[in-house]
């Protein structure tokens, strides 16, 4: 009876664990996850620079060999077993309960995965304490050099960019990031990057999404729909995100010195065009903002103005605000406490790599 007794004990505690060992995981993650915002020197140290470079090569290698997106076909996969789920309860086939159980189960496992395989990065250090940097205050006398320097660069650097041009550019955007990532504080190689076209690239079109990186299986995924002018500054964006950059100015500002630094006219095109926009944004209410604008060439202009009409013709504006709103909580949630906003602070970000990287250079003109 003893025996017997205990056998029962051991099938209930197994059975406990067998449900519970998700959650207790998440636990643990959420867990985690509170003592990583408190130390980002730890999480720099032993999750960015440790782990999280294993996992990239890891699941990198393996994604690495399929042509296409891993991450689409999972989460279509996902959903199909969900919606299956709910009609096998409808007709009675398997207990609500046990459904509600394992549907639970699942979204705890995608949790913990989503942080242990690059979730962690959120809470490192802010780059500018990665690198060392120091952070001028942004005012007028450095904001208006930096901007009209851009201008001249945007202008003299116009040129066309064809879809065949596109692997040579995967190329180009990957050697700058070897050549430079000892600059940007970057752990190079991190695995490897191959550039994948959404599945379903009309639907992110209308959520206004031209890239975006799945850490789910290390993925990068570029737009079928994106401009290609904008080709070398996204794809050198999502890399950046691979490299464990989470902050999305963060992950603006390396794409932007990715693409300048190469010596390739296409890359420098594309990084000081998009770096340009947000200059123009945040130079908008100068009252002599006309004169700014009216400096930059009449091609890029052009290029300016196709640009929006064209994006705006691909953009469902209501699915657009689900999309922002929903990725603004994300973000908030995750350690950015811009939100959305953030994508705009790269404007700081590449005064203060000026300011650091051409010192001289800056106070010079400043002072003429």
């Amino acid at each position: 009876m003893q025996n017997n007794s205990k056998k029962r004990w051991i099938v209930r505690i197994r059975k406990i664990i067998l449900y519970a060992w998700p959650f207790i995981l998440s636990l643990f993650v959420f867990l985690s996850i509170k003592f990583s915002i408190r130390n980002p020197p730890l999480i720099e140290h032993y999750y960015s620079k440790g782990i999280y470079p294993a996992i990239a090569k890891f699941l990198s290698f393996f994604s690495n060999i399929v042509p296409f997106s891993l991450w689409d076909v999972f989460w279509v996969l996902i959903i199909l077993l969900i919606i299956s789920g709910l009609i096998l309860v409808l007709f009675k086939k398997i207990k609500p309960g046990w459904y509600i159980l394992k549907t639970l189960q699942l979204l705890a496992l995608f949790y913990s995965f989503f942080y242990i395989v690059w979730g962690y990065n959120y809470f490192r250090p802010k780059i500018e304490k990665r690198i060392g940097w120091q952070m001028p205050k942004t005012d007028s006398m450095i904001f208006r050099p930096i901007l009209d320097s851009i201008i001249k660069q945007t202008n003299s650097n116009y040129i066309s960019i064809a879809l065949s041009d596109y692997s040579k550019i995967d190329t180009l955007v990957e050697e700058s990031y070897r050549k430079n990532s000892a600059e940007l504080g970057i752990n190079y190689p991190n695995g490897r990057r191959r550039p994948k076209t959404m599945l379903f690239s009309s639907f992110y079109g209308e959520l206004g999404l031209n890239g975006y990186f799945g850490p789910f299986f290390n993925e990068i995924h570029i737009n079928y729909y994106l401009l290609p002018l904008d080709y070398p500054f996204v794809l050198a964006h999502e890399k950046a995100h691979q490299f464990g950059i989470t902050s999305e100015a963060e992950a603006n500002f390396v794409a932007f010195v990715i693409c300048i630094k190469s010596e390739d006219q296409r890359l420098k095109y594309s990084g000081y065009l998009s770096l340009l926009l947000y200059f123009l944004k945040d130079a908008s209410h100068m009252k002599d903002y006309k004169e700014y604008f009216n400096k930059i060439d009449m091609r890029v202009i052009s290029d300016f103005r196709f640009r929006q009409k064209y994006y705006q013709g691909l953009e469902n504006k209501s699915l657009s605000k689900m999309q922002s709103a929903a990725y603004n909580s994300y973000l908030k949630v995750n350690n950015i406490e811009k939100g959305v906003k953030n994508y705009n602070q790269v404007v700081s970000l590449v005064i203060s790599w000026y300011y650091n990287s051409n010192l001289t250079e800056l106070i010079t003109r400043l002072t003429r």
